[in-house]
């Protein structure tokens, strides 16, 4: 094209986007040292700051936390006082950004986002030659990130808002159920079932063997070891059952077989069974899967979920792979008869019941 042909607003506007959007990496790097180091909680309880005072109450070098606090005003996420010189989290803000375990905290986005980019060598080649990145290549703050950001669902809606949402699956685990979790990772949401529903009995299967082990340990420090068990098993084998109930929290898209997956499920649920899936809120129309959160999830998707599918040969169907009419699909190839999908109305993910 020539230079002529070229809309100069256009283009004008285009590169203020470009820029907001690296500023955008830089804020949510930054958020990232914030979160690590205490900085957000630490002026969240303390009050407002100066860089010095900030220092001594996080134990950190004070030409830093200049800096830093100088990064987050300009972003905005701190307030700035030039009379007193302090820095202030307002009480909106640190719901995002100090309340760990609250129902907005980004805190496990941040640092789920900053351990994945370490993939970036991994995932280019695996553009050019094809394959992916394993999921054993992955560092622990991975996994430690999911479940931050997992933990404001499992903490907050699950139990208190989603179940009753499934009047025959919360019936089902006071009057006591065998439960299974399939693709468990670390059991938080295992873990809090066995504590709202204590007549059930629960089961959590995962493949990946750091997984059981940190699964293990949420149990004890959540107290239900007793009733909680987790067992190293690939889905793509047939599952141990019968279970009356079996789930699986943002799985399915992640599997490299999704079909045998599901087909495991429903040979693994009793009679008059019930499998409830969470899984990613998107479309099947590209044109759908936009803004914000669209975004997010096509980034996570190439850093995570289709090259950790694609290294094991699988289907790669990646974050936005499993759209309602594919999940539909692949349940009635499966051998289920009925998926109902849950109002849940929430950004992230969409919830089924799914019937034999």
């Amino acid at each position: 094209m020539t230079a002529t042909a070229l809309d100069p607003e256009r283009r004008r506007a285009f590169v203020r986007r470009v820029l907001a959007d690296s500023s955008a990496s830089m804020v949510t790097t930054l958020a990232v040292i914030g979160d690590r180091l205490g900085l957000f909680r630490a002026l969240a309880a303390g009050g407002p700051a100066t860089s010095a005072e900030l220092a001594e109450r996080a134990g950190i070098v004070e030409r830093y936390a200049r800096e830093w606090l100088g990064g987050m005003a300009a972003a905005g996420y701190l307030e700035y006082d030039p009379g007193t010189r302090r820095f202030t989290l307002p009480p909106e803000h640190a719901a995002a950004l100090a309340d760990e375990g609250g129902p907005y905290f980004y805190g496990g986005v941040h640092e789920m986002l900053a351990a994945l980019t370490r993939q970036l060598d991994g995932v280019a080649a695996a553009f050019r030659e094809g394959g992916g990145v394993a999921q054993r290549a992955y560092g622990q703050d991975t996994w430690e990130g999911m479940e931050r950001f997992s933990a404001g669902w499992v903490e907050n809606a699950l139990v208190g808002d989603w179940l009753p949402r499934l009047p025959d699956v919360e019936a089902m685990l006071r009057a006591g159920a065998r439960v299974a979790d399939v693709g468990c990772g670390g059991g938080r949401a295992l873990c809090r079932l066995a504590q709202a529903f204590p007549a059930s009995t629960y089961t959590g299967y995962d493949v990946f063997a750091p997984a059981i082990e940190r699964a293990r340990e949420n149990a004890r420090a959540a107290g239900v070891e007793g009733r909680v068990r987790f067992e190293q098993v690939d889905a793509g084998a047939p599952l141990p059952g019968p279970h009356d109930l079996i789930t699986t929290f943002d799985v399915v898209h992640d599997a490299a077989d999704p079909l045998g997956l599901l087909r495991a499920i429903r040979a693994a649920l009793a009679p008059g069974g019930v499998y409830v899936c969470l899984d990613m809120n998107c479309s099947d129309r590209v044109e759908e899967n936009t803004g914000p959160v669209g975004s997010m999830l096509h980034g996570i998707s190439v850093l995570y979920c289709l090259t950790t599918s694609l290294a094991q040969g699988g289907a790669g169907l990646g974050a936005l792979g499993l759209s309602e009419p594919v999940l539909r699909e692949l349940c009635a190839q499966a051998g289920f008869s009925s998926v109902r999908q849950v109002d849940i109305r929430n950004l992230f993910n969409n919830l089924y019941e799914i019937r034999p």
